[in-house]
């Protein structure tokens, strides 16, 4: 059932909008219901939980817009920190089949937002939120057997996963393995292990790697899961381990990888430094060649826009005009003026003026 204070407001918004000017009937609205706005959408803190000693959940309550998700998908919040927007991407770790409304995302203090999030941001607090994106998520037909293999905070799309499938009842054939560094740090891990418990067909092992430090390698994958030839395979977590899991499956079952950072081909041994002119805020700085534009901008005070950080979202897509840059996941140089490059994953190579 819809919230009846948002649908009146929501109303209201409608029939002021043919004669509020000049600015739309959204900005007021969102004075008194944010939930409410058009303009932007909003969410509200509702609950925090913490999973850890680093790690909370919050529970948030979308506003007017909001679309549901499929468990897997991931969406971009916004907060103001120090006087500006910051956006960054968190998956969503709540189950599609939740019906009050809300969603839950899981968040491990590990930069500038995301410490803000898990120790400065209280109930009754405002986030802007997009809609649900993301390709990390299950078939509707699903394999007969899978396997989970994640570590540290990459367990928080699975979680949505495991979640979804459990408000279905019995779980399938699940063969799970997750990484922290101590029991301690294991996100979820009680509702984890009661999962297990519950579910005969779902298979979880944790590892603890400061107990255990082995790195993962086909040797490893061949004694965490012996059939895993047999398992389609979601794996999210750290560049390092994706990376190893890569290399394990160049042949055998489909595996698909949810990256919260993009993956960076080796820095070319003449990489040079150089000089960024951001030709719209007039402001100039060094680049060493090797760092991505968007963090050569934010050090320098330019507030450019950007989402997901790694590539995917273009919200960072920035005309080059003079100079070179180098697209870090592939190496390769981009050169023509005019062209729109997503400076999240481009440095400088050389002299460079930006749109920015």
């Amino acid at each position: 059932m819809k919230n009846v204070s948002t649908s009146l407001w929501t109303r209201l918004a409608d029939i002021a909008g043919l004669v509020a000017t000049p600015l739309v009937p959204s900005h007021y609205i969102a004075l008194v219901s944010p939930l409410a706005a058009t303009h932007t959408r909003q969410a509200r803190v509702e609950a925090v939980w913490d999973e850890t000693a680093d790690t909370r959940t919050l529970t948030l309550r979308p506003g007017r817009g909001w679309q549901p998700h499929r468990a897997g998908q991931h969406v971009r919040i916004g907060l103001a920190i120090d006087g500006r927007i910051a956006t960054r991407t968190y998956s969503i770790s709540s189950p599609p089949e939740r019906r009050d409304g809300c969603i839950t995302i899981t968040v491990k203090a590990q930069g500038k937002m995301s410490r803000a999030l898990v120790r400065d941001l209280a109930v009754g607090s405002y986030v802007t939120i997009g809609l649900p994106e993301g390709e990390f998520v299950l078939p509707d037909a699903l394999p007969a057997q899978l396997a989970f293999i994640t570590a540290g905070s990459g367990i928080t799309p699975v979680m949505s996963m495991l979640r979804s499938l459990a408000a279905h009842g019995e779980l399938p054939d699940i063969a799970h393995v997750h990484y922290a560094h101590h029991d301690r740090d294991v996100i979820f891990g009680d509702e984890l292990r009661a999962l297990a418990a519950a579910h005969p067909r779902y298979r979880l092992t944790i590892v603890h790697t400061h107990d255990d430090p082995r790195r993962f390698s086909r040797e490893r994958l061949a004694e965490l899961l012996p059939d895993w030839r047999a398992r389609e395979t979601w794996a999210c977590g750290p560049q390092g381990l994706l990376a190893a899991i890569t290399d394990c499956y160049t042949s055998g079952p489909a595996l698909h990888i949810e990256r919260f950072t993009a993956a960076f081909a080796p820095a070319p041994a003449d990489a040079t430094d150089g000089t960024v002119h951001f030709t719209t805020t007039q402001r100039k700085t060094k680049s060493d060649g090797r760092t991505p534009l968007l963090r050569i901008a934010e050090d320098a005070g330019v507030n450019a826009p950007h989402g997901c950080r790694m590539g995917i979202c273009h919200t960072c897509d920035t005309t080059l005009l003079a100079g070179c840059v180098r697209d870090l996941r592939t190496g390769e140089r981009i050169d023509q003026p005019g062209t729109r490059i997503q400076v999240c994953v481009c440095a400088a190579a050389g002299d460079v003026e930006l749109a920015l």
